[in-house]
Protein backbone atom coordinates (compact mmCIF):
# COMPACT_ATOMS: atom_id res chain seq x y z
CA UNK A 1 0.00 0.00 0.00
CA UNK A 2 1.33 3.53 -1.07
CA UNK A 3 2.56 5.67 1.63
CA UNK A 4 0.79 9.57 1.65
CA UNK A 5 3.68 11.56 1.51
CA UNK A 6 4.64 14.23 3.84
CA UNK A 7 3.77 17.91 2.55
CA UNK A 8 4.94 19.54 5.85
CA UNK A 9 7.23 18.36 8.61
CA UNK A 10 8.38 20.67 11.61
CA UNK A 11 10.59 18.87 13.77
CA UNK A 12 11.79 19.60 17.46
CA UNK A 13 10.27 23.59 16.38
CA UNK A 14 11.50 26.36 19.23
CA UNK A 15 11.05 30.34 18.36
CA UNK A 16 12.84 32.22 21.27
CA UNK A 17 13.25 36.06 20.74
CA UNK A 18 15.21 38.98 22.30
CA UNK A 19 13.91 41.74 24.24
CA UNK A 20 14.54 44.73 21.49
CA UNK A 21 14.81 47.29 24.83
CA UNK A 22 17.09 44.73 26.88
CA UNK A 23 18.74 42.00 24.70
CA UNK A 24 19.36 40.01 27.69
CA UNK A 25 15.89 38.95 28.16
CA UNK A 26 14.41 36.58 25.99
CA UNK A 27 11.21 34.97 25.58
CA UNK A 28 10.40 31.45 24.22
CA UNK A 29 7.08 31.40 22.39
CA UNK A 30 7.14 27.69 21.34
CA UNK A 31 9.59 24.58 22.17
CA UNK A 32 9.53 21.15 21.05
CA UNK A 33 7.01 21.33 18.31
CA UNK A 34 6.58 18.46 16.04
CA UNK A 35 4.46 18.15 13.47
CA UNK A 36 3.58 16.91 10.27
CA UNK A 37 1.08 17.57 7.21
CA UNK A 38 0.31 14.83 4.89
CA UNK A 39 -0.46 15.58 1.17
CA UNK A 40 -3.77 16.39 0.69
CA UNK A 41 -4.40 16.42 4.79
CA UNK A 42 -6.41 19.39 6.54
CA UNK A 43 -4.63 19.84 9.82
CA UNK A 44 -6.02 22.41 11.99
CA UNK A 45 -4.12 23.73 15.52
CA UNK A 46 -5.86 25.29 17.99
CA UNK A 47 -4.68 26.57 21.88
CA UNK A 48 -5.24 29.71 24.25
CA UNK A 49 -4.35 33.32 22.90
CA UNK A 50 -1.03 34.16 22.37
CA UNK A 51 0.20 30.49 22.81
CA UNK A 52 2.70 31.41 19.54
CA UNK A 53 0.15 29.63 16.73
CA UNK A 54 0.77 31.94 14.08
CA UNK A 55 4.49 31.98 15.50
CA UNK A 56 4.07 28.56 13.61
CA UNK A 57 2.76 28.85 10.42
CA UNK A 58 5.49 32.17 10.07
CA UNK A 59 7.90 29.16 10.37
CA UNK A 60 6.04 26.81 7.73
CA UNK A 61 5.69 29.84 5.36
CA UNK A 62 9.36 30.27 5.75
CA UNK A 63 9.17 33.74 7.27
CA UNK A 64 10.47 33.18 10.34
CA UNK A 65 13.67 30.68 10.79
CA UNK A 66 13.34 28.64 14.07
CA UNK A 67 15.77 28.86 16.45
CA UNK A 68 16.06 25.18 16.67
CA UNK A 69 14.81 22.45 14.73
CA UNK A 70 13.81 21.90 10.86
CA UNK A 71 11.00 22.21 8.34
CA UNK A 72 10.88 19.83 5.31
CA UNK A 73 8.99 20.45 2.75
CA UNK A 74 7.53 17.44 0.71
CA UNK A 75 11.22 15.55 1.91
CA UNK A 76 13.54 18.99 1.30
CA UNK A 77 14.64 21.07 4.11
CA UNK A 78 13.33 24.52 3.84
CA UNK A 79 15.50 27.14 3.13
CA UNK A 80 13.94 31.10 2.80
CA UNK A 81 10.34 31.17 2.19
CA UNK A 82 8.21 28.01 1.25
CA UNK A 83 7.66 28.11 -2.68
CA UNK A 84 5.22 25.50 -2.37
CA UNK A 85 2.82 27.56 0.44
CA UNK A 86 0.24 30.02 -0.20
CA UNK A 87 -0.02 31.91 2.64
CA UNK A 88 -4.25 33.48 3.97
CA UNK A 89 -3.92 35.89 6.41
CA UNK A 90 -6.19 37.13 9.61
CA UNK A 91 -6.73 40.24 8.10
CA UNK A 92 -6.81 40.27 4.32
CA UNK A 93 -3.56 41.66 1.75
CA UNK A 94 -5.72 42.98 -0.78
CA UNK A 95 -4.15 45.74 -2.16
CA UNK A 96 -6.87 49.06 -1.61
CA UNK A 97 -5.93 50.52 -4.99
CA UNK A 98 -6.56 47.17 -7.60
CA UNK A 99 -10.13 45.72 -8.23
CA UNK A 100 -10.89 42.57 -6.78
CA UNK A 101 -9.82 41.00 -10.04
CA UNK A 102 -6.44 42.61 -10.19
CA UNK A 103 -5.68 41.72 -6.63
CA UNK A 104 -6.35 37.93 -7.86
CA UNK A 105 -4.63 38.61 -10.97
CA UNK A 106 -0.96 40.19 -9.27
CA UNK A 107 0.41 37.01 -7.92
CA UNK A 108 -0.09 35.11 -11.45
CA UNK A 109 1.48 38.16 -13.35
CA UNK A 110 4.53 38.45 -10.87
CA UNK A 111 4.83 34.51 -11.82
CA UNK A 112 4.47 35.76 -15.73
CA UNK A 113 1.18 33.13 -16.05
CA UNK A 114 0.60 34.14 -19.72
CA UNK A 115 -3.15 33.47 -19.38
CA UNK A 116 -3.43 35.29 -15.64
CA UNK A 117 -6.48 37.60 -16.41
CA UNK A 118 -8.93 34.23 -17.31
CA UNK A 119 -7.13 32.66 -14.30
CA UNK A 120 -8.31 35.56 -12.14
CA UNK A 121 -11.93 35.32 -13.45
CA UNK A 122 -12.17 32.07 -13.05
CA UNK A 123 -11.58 32.23 -9.76
CA UNK A 124 -13.60 34.79 -9.12
CA UNK A 125 -16.25 32.61 -10.26
CA UNK A 126 -14.84 29.66 -8.50
CA UNK A 127 -15.80 31.59 -5.04
CA UNK A 128 -18.69 32.92 -5.78
CA UNK A 129 -18.11 36.77 -7.13
CA UNK A 130 -18.47 36.23 -10.51
CA UNK A 131 -19.95 39.73 -11.77
CA UNK A 132 -17.60 41.71 -8.84
CA UNK A 133 -14.44 41.67 -10.92
CA UNK A 134 -14.27 45.45 -10.74
CA UNK A 135 -15.14 46.53 -7.40
CA UNK A 136 -12.43 47.94 -5.44
CA UNK A 137 -11.89 46.28 -1.50
CA UNK A 138 -14.00 49.28 -0.38
CA UNK A 139 -17.04 48.31 -2.19
CA UNK A 140 -16.98 45.11 -1.09
CA UNK A 141 -18.16 43.02 2.42
CA UNK A 142 -16.20 41.65 4.95
CA UNK A 143 -17.28 38.30 3.40
CA UNK A 144 -16.08 39.31 -0.35
CA UNK A 145 -13.04 40.19 0.67
CA UNK A 146 -12.35 36.91 2.44
CA UNK A 147 -13.74 35.44 -0.78
CA UNK A 148 -11.28 37.88 -2.91
CA UNK A 149 -8.48 36.87 -0.58
CA UNK A 150 -8.90 32.75 -0.89
CA UNK A 151 -9.41 33.09 -4.52
CA UNK A 152 -5.71 35.25 -4.41
CA UNK A 153 -3.96 32.28 -2.81
CA UNK A 154 -5.60 29.43 -4.56
CA UNK A 155 -5.30 30.88 -8.39
CA UNK A 156 -1.52 30.09 -7.67
CA UNK A 157 -2.14 26.83 -7.05
CA UNK A 158 -0.28 26.00 -4.15
CA UNK A 159 0.48 22.58 -2.65
CA UNK A 160 0.37 23.48 0.85
CA UNK A 161 -1.90 26.25 1.88
CA UNK A 162 -1.13 27.84 5.19
CA UNK A 163 -4.09 30.11 7.04
CA UNK A 164 -4.60 31.91 10.13
CA UNK A 165 -7.48 32.61 11.38
CA UNK A 166 -8.98 33.87 7.90
CA UNK A 167 -12.50 33.97 9.34
CA UNK A 168 -12.04 35.51 12.84
CA UNK A 169 -13.95 38.61 11.82
CA UNK A 170 -16.81 37.43 10.24
CA UNK A 171 -20.37 36.97 11.32
CA UNK A 172 -22.10 33.50 12.20
CA UNK A 173 -23.33 33.08 9.48
CA UNK A 174 -20.73 34.40 6.81
CA UNK A 175 -18.28 32.08 8.01
CA UNK A 176 -20.29 28.83 8.24
CA UNK A 177 -20.52 29.57 4.12
CA UNK A 178 -16.99 30.37 4.16
CA UNK A 179 -15.79 27.34 5.72
CA UNK A 180 -18.08 25.52 3.46
CA UNK A 181 -16.34 26.59 0.46
CA UNK A 182 -13.22 26.08 1.38
CA UNK A 183 -14.16 22.42 1.95
CA UNK A 184 -15.29 22.06 -1.01
CA UNK A 185 -12.49 23.45 -2.97
CA UNK A 186 -9.98 21.52 -0.76
CA UNK A 187 -12.18 18.78 -1.46
CA UNK A 188 -11.71 19.36 -5.57
CA UNK A 189 -7.73 19.57 -5.32
CA UNK A 190 -6.71 17.50 -1.71
CA UNK A 191 -4.12 20.26 -1.04
CA UNK A 192 -2.20 19.72 2.64
CA UNK A 193 -3.59 22.55 5.00
CA UNK A 194 -2.25 23.68 8.25
CA UNK A 195 -4.97 25.80 9.80
CA UNK A 196 -4.70 28.02 12.59
CA UNK A 197 -7.71 28.67 14.49
CA UNK A 198 -9.44 29.49 18.17
CA UNK A 199 -12.71 28.35 16.74
CA UNK A 200 -12.73 24.56 18.32
CA UNK A 201 -15.55 23.63 16.41
CA UNK A 202 -14.42 25.08 13.43
CA UNK A 203 -11.34 23.64 13.91
CA UNK A 204 -13.22 19.96 14.68
CA UNK A 205 -15.86 20.22 11.35
CA UNK A 206 -13.17 21.31 8.88
CA UNK A 207 -10.08 19.06 10.08
CA UNK A 208 -8.92 15.06 9.42
CA UNK A 209 -6.75 16.34 12.66
CA UNK A 210 -6.38 18.90 15.61
CA UNK A 211 -3.45 19.26 17.19
CA UNK A 212 -3.66 21.28 20.73
CA UNK A 213 -1.15 23.56 21.85
CA UNK A 214 -0.30 24.81 26.04
CA UNK A 215 -0.87 27.97 26.98
CA UNK A 216 2.42 30.02 26.29
CA UNK A 217 5.28 30.56 26.98
CA UNK A 218 7.16 27.79 25.79
CA UNK A 219 3.76 26.50 24.33
CA UNK A 220 4.30 23.06 22.73
CA UNK A 221 1.91 20.49 21.76
CA UNK A 222 -0.30 18.66 24.41
CA UNK A 223 -2.24 16.35 22.76
CA UNK A 224 -3.76 15.30 19.12
CA UNK A 225 -6.82 14.00 17.71
CA UNK A 226 -8.25 12.17 14.56
CA UNK A 227 -11.15 13.39 13.47
CA UNK A 228 -13.01 10.45 12.30
CA UNK A 229 -16.28 12.37 11.04
CA UNK A 230 -17.29 11.43 7.28
CA UNK A 231 -16.62 13.34 4.35
CA UNK A 232 -18.07 15.38 2.60
CA UNK A 233 -19.10 17.95 5.83
CA UNK A 234 -21.53 21.08 6.11
CA UNK A 235 -19.87 22.55 9.20
CA UNK A 236 -23.41 23.56 10.40
CA UNK A 237 -25.10 20.36 10.32
CA UNK A 238 -22.17 18.06 11.32
CA UNK A 239 -22.08 19.41 14.45
CA UNK A 240 -25.48 17.92 15.26
CA UNK A 241 -23.75 14.66 15.73
CA UNK A 242 -22.89 12.84 18.45
CA UNK A 243 -19.34 11.65 17.15
CA UNK A 244 -18.96 15.71 16.80
CA UNK A 245 -19.89 16.28 20.43
CA UNK A 246 -17.83 13.37 22.19
CA UNK A 247 -14.44 14.74 19.91
CA UNK A 248 -15.23 18.28 21.12
CA UNK A 249 -15.74 17.05 24.28
CA UNK A 250 -12.38 14.94 24.51
CA UNK A 251 -10.50 18.15 23.16
CA UNK A 252 -12.01 20.49 25.30
CA UNK A 253 -11.15 18.19 28.22
CA UNK A 254 -7.70 19.09 27.40
CA UNK A 255 -7.57 22.57 26.12
CA UNK A 256 -9.83 23.69 29.08
CA UNK A 257 -6.88 24.37 31.62
CA UNK A 258 -4.68 26.02 29.62
CA UNK A 259 -6.96 28.83 27.97
CA UNK A 260 -7.53 29.68 31.52
CA UNK A 261 -4.14 29.68 32.22
CA UNK A 262 -3.83 31.47 28.99
CA UNK A 263 -7.01 34.19 30.15
CA UNK A 264 -4.70 34.92 33.32
CA UNK A 265 -1.56 35.41 31.62
CA UNK A 266 -3.34 38.05 29.98
CA UNK A 267 -4.85 39.44 32.99
CA UNK A 268 -1.51 39.75 34.60
CA UNK A 269 0.13 41.91 31.77
CA UNK A 270 -2.74 44.16 30.88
Amino acid sequence: MSRTPTALCLEGVACTFANRDDPSQRYTAVRDVSLAVGAGEFVSVVGPTGCGKSTLLNVAAGLLAPSTGAVQVFGQPLAGINRRAGYMFQADSLMPWRTALANVRAGLEFRGAPDADAQARDWMKRVGLGGFEDRYPHQLSGGMRKRTSLAQTLALDPDIILMDEPFSALDIQTRQLMENEVLELWAAKKKAVLFITHDLDEAIAMSDRVLVLSAGPASRPIGEFVVDLARPRDVAEIKLLPRFLELHAAIWAVLRDEVLKGYAQKLRSA
